[in-house]
């Protein structure tokens, strides 16, 4: 490892679900963004919704959420601190160092 330092494997577990609730909240909204250009590729000749758009828009924002839970969680596992108001996490430094 550069430097003598190691990764904590919550820290990757924690960075690894904040990537992906992302990942999700940017799939749903792209989701979002092809059902209103393109509507009719998503309904039947009857107005409803297909079940895989269907279930692809109530799967994604729950994933993303259940992902946000989790993050939580292994950041409290990981001993990283709360962020406050307005703290920038890219300034933080090492002042033990």
């Amino acid at each position: 490892m550069p430097m003598g330092k190691s990764m904590n494997a919550a820290v990757v577990a924690w960075l690894a679900f904040r990537a992906m609730r992302w990942l999700f909240l940017l799939a749903y909204l792209a989701l979002c963004l092809h059902f209103v250009l393109y509507r009719d590729t998503h309904l039947d000749p009857y107005g409803h919704l297909f079940p895989g758009t269907e279930l692809l828009m109530f799967a994604l924002p729950l994933a993303a959420i259940t992902c946000g839970f989790l993050e939580l969680m292994m950041r409290e596992r990981a001993g990283l601190p709360r962020p406050r108001f307005g703290r920038d996490w890219a300034m933080q430094t090492d002042r033990a160092a």
